[in-house]
């Protein structure tokens, strides 16, 4: 009998979550506890309590510590508007996120939900607030499980690791799946190493690694959890890169782009659909196989609706997983970005949505009626986003699809969009330009009311937050903060003025590259 392990196709039933449980963290000398929250603007805040604390807090019928309201909108010394002094939520630790953190031995990182401190009119004391992001995408998932469908979210997360940012320099010149990228006794290969490690002992699926086109660039590959524990999973992804990177002396940074002439970092975000009982009847059965035209009956009639919603509202979901200006600079046709046509195509990577199929079956006698193991990679994301929002928006579009069966319009591209006639893009139902910039974006999440009905108040919130204004009423950007870290486990971010005079105030490209890397 053989003792290798056996491995369940990857499914919502299948999926473990692998966290510590409450009980265990005296079997792993932990003595402190970082009480993790993500807010609207993408920084990483924590708390640090020492263990004994974290006990006693667990004794509350609500074990949780309190932090001001302002915390969704408040930027060092300047709150958006509707984020005052005045009120205080309950942070309230969700005992099944606790990770071990590779990076600070002794320490553990726990999630939680903004709840109301005080029972507020309208609302149910110990739920999450409105503005909670992941509280929403929590509601969401849920709300989708009453239509039959759950949901299995991976990431790619690239980065570029420097060794120098005066001047900028990588830690080699080296590009795609290059072995001279990882070569043995090297610094960088032990910080990807070490950065790897400290991934799997956290209990993060880690599928592979390598390195990308750009210098000094590598990817970090995560394997599938449904949405929330994925989400909470990559904010710990993100948090080991760069302080494994800090710990050796170089610098790991998200920044969307940094040279002209070479690709820039994104987020490729795969998502799956599925149906919880695929024996409950559903109205869906009467849709067509391929109600796109596809051929090969490629999508179920779940996925096709889920797609088709993903499409309809993708151009506001877009303020959320492009969230800085310089994002723009990486979303081009013709370099393999996911291209600027609302579209979708098989392992088609100039489309924003890819849809990756399993490889065919030599099999014989292939297995009939198995579930699908299609998924859908969303290309238009990249690292300076919350992957709260993100899939807040994915899942809840996907979902307003679901429930108005929505027909998919676009069909499969097999083409580069950008390369097609108008007259060929119309034919397959691909019309639509993605967002060009950050107000583009911006304008198209107000104007969606679909978006705005299913992610409430939390959209409101999030614009605002991008509105705060400079103290000479000149606009400042709250998205400049610092996806390259120095100072352990706080993502450090920074006001300052629109980032078309921060980058263009300088003479020289080399001193705009400076301080794209200081601000991100």
């Amino acid at each position: 009998m053989s003792n290798s392990p056996q491995y369940a196709p990857y499914s919502p039933q299948t999926i473990q979550v692998h966290t510590i449980p409450v009980q265990s963290l005296s079997l792993y000398n932990i003595h402190s506890v970082r009480i993790t929250w993500v807010n609207l603007a993408n920084t990483i805040g924590i708390r640090v309590v020492p263990l004994d604390s974290f006990q006693r807090l667990l004794a509350s019928s609500r074990p949780g510590i309190t932090i001001a309201q302002c915390v969704f909108g408040f930027v060092i010394n300047r709150n958006a508007s509707g984020f005052g002094p005045v009120g205080e939520y309950l942070f309230v630790v969700d005992l099944a996120s606790i990770r071990l953190c590779s990076y600070a031995p002794g320490h553990v990182s726990i999630m939680g939900w903004f709840q109301d401190k005080v029972p507020a009119p309208g609302r149910v004391l110990g739920t999450g607030v409105p503005l909670c992001p992941r509280s929403t995408l929590n509601r969401i998932v849920d709300t989708a499980k009453s239509y039959n469908a759950a949901f299995l979210v991976g990431f790619e997360t690239e980065f570029i690791l420097l060794k120098s940012t005066n001047p900028i320099e990588a830690v080699n010149p080296h590009g795609w799946n290059s072995t001279r990228a990882l070569p043995s006794g090297t610094k960088e290969t032990e910080v990807i190493e070490e950065i790897a490690r400290g991934i799997i002992d956290s209990g993060i699926e880690l599928m592979m690694y390598h390195s990308e086109a750009a210098p000094g660039q590598y990817e970090i590959v995560t394997g599938p959890l449904p949405p929330l524990e994925a989400a909470d999973a990559l904010v710990h992804t993100r948090e080991t890169i760069t302080n494994v990177a800090t710990k050796h002396g170089f610098r790991a940074t998200f920044a969307p782009k940094l040279h002209v002439d070479y690709p820039g970092s994104a987020a490729h975000t795969h998502i799956s659909v599925h149906p919880i009982d695929s024996k409950r009847p559903s109205e869906l059965q009467t849709l067509s196989q391929s109600p796109a035209g596809t051929s090969g009956n490629l999508i179920t009639p779940l996925e096709s609706v889920f797609l088709a919603g993903v499409l309809r509202h993708l151009r506001a979901s877009c303020a959320f997983t492009l969230p800085l200006r310089a994002s723009y600079a990486r979303m081009h046709d013709g370099i393999w970005s996911g291209g600027t046509w609302v579209g979708w195509g098989r392992d088609n990577r100039e489309v924003p949505i890819r849809l990756c199929v399993p490889a065919a079956s030599i099999d014989p006698k292939p297995a009939t009626n198995v579930p699908s193991k299609n998924h859908f990679e969303i290309r238009c994301m990249d690292g300076t986003s919350s992957p709260y929002l993100v899939l807040a928006s994915f899942i809840g579009s996907g979902l307003l699809g679901i429930q108005s069966q929505l027909p998919l319009v676009e069909q499969d591209c097999g083409t580069p969009a950008a390369l097609m006639t108008e007259a060929e893009r119309e034919t397959a139902g691909i019309t639509r330009r993605m967002p060009m910039s950050w107000e583009e974006a911006r304008a198209a999440l107000a104007a969606d009311e679909g978006m705005k009905g299913i992610l409430g108040d939390l959209v409101d919130g999030f614009l605002s937050v991008g509105e705060v204004s400079h103290l000479t009423t000149r606009p400042i950007v709250l998205y400049l903060f610092c996806c390259i870290m120095i100072m352990s486990a706080v993502l450090i971010y920074c006001c300052f003025q629109t980032l078309d005079e921060l980058l263009h105030s300088p003479t020289n490209e080399a001193e705009r590259v400076q301080l794209l890397v200081e601000y991100y």
